[in-house]
């Protein structure tokens, strides 16, 4: 009989994440690329605050599912 394989549980996190730090570093050199007019501290929101929330909301709801 064949067993199961174990995985880990984390790892759509994982792929998530490095799909958000893609996306996040392409949105900042299109920031700074094209001089965007928006304040700075709407640029450090979009850029740092939205998807350091966003990946802690999946790693904790990831987290729970075990």
């Amino acid at each position: 009989m064949q067993e199961a394989t174990k995985r880990n549980a984390l790892m759509p996190w994982l792929i998530g994440a490095v799909i958000v730090v893609a996306a996040d570093i392409w949105v900042a050199f299109r920031m700074y690329a094209t001089d965007c007019p928006a304040p700075g501290v709407v640029e450090a929101i979009v850029v740092l605050v939205v998807p350091s929330v966003y990946l802690a909301l999946m790693y904790l709801t990831l987290k729970n599912e075990r």
